[in-house]
């Protein structure tokens, strides 16, 4: 797909259009709502010691209790890429995923604390931005003011791992490293090249004639072949991919592909009888009788097809190699789907219970608790596991949170990430099974940066302007983003919907029961954050109770600006921001 095909725009004057959506909203002012809740200390929490076995309870509606062993390592030769003191692997239950934990020792000249500290990144990011240089680091800060700072890499982000032997994890580890650097230079480098080149001469280039000789062999028992393991794939292993029901929507998007094969010719009424049949069969649950079925049914569609080859009145030309060619593309997206096949529930119900058990084991905290800051999704994800943990009596392991630029409920704002909700169609899911978000930054970044500067508008999104210093915000549109399965996407969406963010079943509403909380929290906002805008943060922080709750909201009215970005690493984030969260987490750290 073509970055003028993935990314639009109208003009200078629009606002800033999210490379997630390929569109640009109209042009709206922000709102500045700045209302500060004062800082209420709370009466000491009880103190609760680790047993020697570690254990973490899998989020259920039933009252029972699952037991993990959490196992995980330290590479010995971390990769260049990681930044940290340390490079820590943690296992996932029931996944063969692999998460890294960058950390960070504490200064030995700083005020020992006694609770270890977890940072979350945003949707389609990795550790980078938490450490993007040694001036500005969110992770160094942190470590300088004494807490032992870890930051987890959810799966599919960063330095991560999928299915790597644990002997090969550091070589995995190297190899991830090496590609994610040469990605972002060649990419970078190739649309750059493609910028300057001469423009186009307006030739069309001469279309390949299609050839008028039939051909003599018909691989029939290929092609049935081929077209019932794609039928087949496609009923198993997208199952529960989408809601139930809609895996006949994915069918019907093969079929329709087909259907422009056979067109308006004689064939098309007894492709549809053979297309209805397998569309019934492919809602079944798969066994051997249901397989024969469909390999029969394939078989005939294959007969129908061969006769429009072999057809005269008028021949249906090169139908074989077009047929293959269809069930190639549509097995490449079935592959793609499968592979990116998680969503935000599993990094809340999975990855960050296992990085937390896996942080404590490690540290050792007195009350077995963590205190832990969220970027964005992070800041979500930790609003959710209050909610969850709480809505079922359960005590979620922290001390106190800082939620930078997050909200459970984005449909009071004007975010740019509206542009997400096409992607709630799950025929559009369908046609975009993941977002190369680093890949399309990185491809975007020199026309960003440089003359005729036709995609700078992007870098108001990321950054304010003047705000992060250019070769910083370089690194972090260049080395900080990654690819986002549209499952995850899917999800998020609901955010933008009537009672906020739900989980996968659609039935539990985070944003219902965030109110029942017991956990301090600090929610931060920027004042020029387009993508979750200061009304949003507000829209969470005013649930939650005004004993616990503090709102901040960075920016001034003639400047300087914050943008979502410079939470974490805006030239002034090191004396505004940084000090406003170790002030408010060593109230609770004490």
């Amino acid at each position: 797909m073509t970055m003028s095909a993935m990314i639009q725009f109208q003009s200078h004057n629009t606002a800033v259009p999210s490379p997630l959506q390929m569109a640009s909203p109209s042009s709206a002012t922000l709102r500045r709502l700045c209302f500060q809740l004062p800082f209420r200390r709370l009466p000491p929490l009880p103190s609760l010691r680790l047993t020697s076995v570690v254990r973490v309870r899998a989020f259920s509606s039933e009252e029972t209790e699952s037991e993990i062993s959490i196992s995980g390592e330290k590479v010995s030769n971390k990769p260049p890429i990681c930044t940290a003191d340390e490079l820590h692997y943690v296992s996932v239950k029931n996944s063969d995923w692999r998460l890294a934990l960058w950390r960070y020792h504490p200064s030995p000249q700083a005020k020992p604390r006694k609770h270890p500290l977890l940072l979350l990144s945003g949707v389609g990011t990795n550790a980078i931005g938490y450490d993007l240089s040694p001036e500005s680091s969110f992770a160094r800060c942190m470590c300088e003011q004494g807490f032992d700072t870890w930051i987890l890499e959810v799966r599919g982000a960063g330095l991560s791992i999928h299915g790597s032997h644990p002997k090969d994890i550091e070589q995995s580890a190297h190899t991830i490293s090496n590609q994610m650097e040469a990605a972002a230079v060649s990419g970078a480098e190739s649309v750059l090249s493609a910028s300057q080149s001469s423009p186009s001469t307006g030739i069309t280039p001469t279309e390949s004639p299609i050839p008028v000789e039939l051909p003599t062999v018909w691989e029939e028992s290929v092609l049935v072949t081929k077209l019932t393991e794609t039928l087949i794939t496609l009923s198993d292993r997208v199952s529960g991919f989408l809601s139930e029901g809609q895996s006949r929507l994915i069918s019907a998007k093969l079929f329709d592909q087909f259907s422009k094969l056979v067109g308006d010719s004689f064939l098309a009424d007894r492709f549809n009888e053979i297309k209805k049949n397998i569309l019934g069969l492919l809602e079944l649950k798969q066994n051997s009788t249901i397989t024969s079925q469909i390999r029969d049914l394939s078989q005939k569609l294959i007969n129908i097809i061969e006769e429009g080859q072999r057809s005269v009145s008028p021949p249906l030309f090169d139908l074989q190699e077009r047929l293959t060619t269809t069930m190639e593309d549509f097995q490449k997206q079935l592959d793609m789907i499968v592979k990116y096949d998680w969503d935000f529930d599993h990094y809340l119900e999975e990855d960050v219970p296992a990085a937390m058990e896996y942080i404590k084991a490690h540290t050792k905290p007195e009350d077995g608790k963590l205190v832990a800051i969220g970027h964005s999704m992070g800041g979500i994800l930790l609003y959710s596991m209050l909610s969850r943990f709480r809505a079922e009596g359960r005590d979620p392991g922290f001390a106190a949170i800082v939620t930078l630029a997050s909200s459970l409920d984005y449909t009071s704002s004007k975010s740019t990430l509206k542009l997400l909700l096409p992607l709630a169609d799950p025929a559009q899911v369908l046609n975009v099974p993941i977002v190369p978000l680093g890949a399309m930054l990185t491809a975007a970044y020199p026309l960003t940066s440089r003359p005729p500067y036709v995609l700078s508008f992007l870098n108001h999104m990321i950054s304010a302007q003047d705000m992060m210093h250019p070769e910083l915000l370089k690194k972090l549109v260049l080395n900080n983003f990654c690819t986002i399965p549209a499952k995850l996407l899917l999800q998020l969406t609901s955010a933008f919907r009537e009672r906020g963010l739900c989980d996968r079943s659609g039935k539990f509403f985070y944003k219902d029961h965030i109110h029942k909380i017991n956990i301090p929290v600090l929610a931060i906002a920027g004042d020029r954050d387009a993508i979750c805008p200061p009304e949003a943060v507000q829209e969470t922080a005013k649930l939650i109770p005004e004993e616990l709750v503090s709102y901040k909201l960075f920016g001034e009215p003639n400047g300087p600006h914050y943008a979502h970005y410079d939470l974490v690493g805006g030239r002034l984030a090191v004396d505004e921001v940084y000090p406003c969260v170790v002030e408010f987490l060593s109230r609770y750290d004490d």
